[in-house]
């Protein structure tokens, strides 16, 4: 994704609407992370050579839990595979368009075949916090290997959706048991016609607390908020359920709004996982 250069106070502009003063220099790592966006439309374009083996180092660049390590991933640039993991996600197009999508995985099969073969006790792989470190490892990973990708110039977007069938999409990468799909990722040459702004974010005094947690503070900014996504809204002919709260909440109405997601805790006993 090419984007012009803007200076670190623009950046903090767009990032929250207005101007936030940082007696900091701005560098090409900084510039990276504040020009992110997701993107959904990628041009028919192939990826440097050795892409994947970059955007793999970079993700085990990360930090993780107790050097468990407990993250792998697929990449898939079949195109039949793409479309089917595409319709099991929701029917997300930009799935079959993009060169090449990845899907993390929270991975604790890898220590279970150790503790089998050298017949030594894994009985904690059986409780739900091996389960969480096994999702933050992905998450975490994975945001080393997005930035990597956008240092290149290459545009991303994360895919929940991967989560709608978590049995149908274990089946079609043949994971075994222990291995859940966190989320998946295109990764690609934004089109640069459809290029999107980028997304304001909450103000920091609706998510950072100093010393203890201020509940009034965070829903006073986020009605400041609410206010700048609308004219973001508008400003990107954006369809949204009224403003952020109200779309928000609505994602999170019901068991019905979760896309099939409701019935996780069954998905994840079905994939192996006791999560005690």
């Amino acid at each position: 994704m090419t984007n012009k250069k803007l200076s670190l106070d623009q950046l903090m502009q767009a990032r929250y609407g207005k101007s936030i003063p940082l007696a900091i220099d701005l560098n090409e790592t900084l510039e990276t992370i504040f020009q992110h966006r997701s993107i959904r439309t990628y041009c028919d374009k192939p990826l440097p050579k050795d892409t994947l083996e970059l955007l793999i180092a970079a993700g085990q660049s990360a930090s993780n839990s107790s050097n468990l390590q407990s993250w792998s991933l697929v990449a898939i640039e079949d195109e039949g595979r793409k479309d089917r993991l595409a319709q099991l996600s929701g029917n997300q197009a930009h799935i079959r368009t993009c060169p090449l999508f990845l899907v993390w995985l929270a991975d604790l099969s890898r220590l279970e075949a150790l503790g089998k073969k050298r017949e030594l006790p894994h009985e904690g792989l059986n409780y739900l916090e091996l389960v969480t470190v096994g999702i933050v490892d992905a998450a975490l990973a994975s945001q080393n290997a997005a930035l990597a990708a956008e240092s290149l110039g290459l545009s991303i977007v994360y895919i929940g959706g991967i989560r709608n069938n978590p049995e149908a999409v274990a089946k079609e990468l043949n994971l075994p048991p222990r291995i859940f799909p966190v989320f998946g990722m295109c990764v690609g040459y934004c089109d640069p016609e459809k290029s999107s702004s980028i997304k304001p974010r909450l103000p920091q005094a609706a998510v950072a607390h100093r010393e203890q947690y201020d509940a009034q503070k965070t829903i006073d900014a986020v009605e400041e908020y609410c206010r700048e996504m609308d004219a973001f809204y508008k400003e990107n002919n954006m369809k949204t359920n009224g403003d952020w709260a109200q779309h928000s909440l609505h994602r999170i109405r019901g068991p019905e709004s979760l896309n099939g997601r409701e019935f996780m805790r069954d998905w994840l006993k079905k994939l192996g996982f006791q999560a005690k």
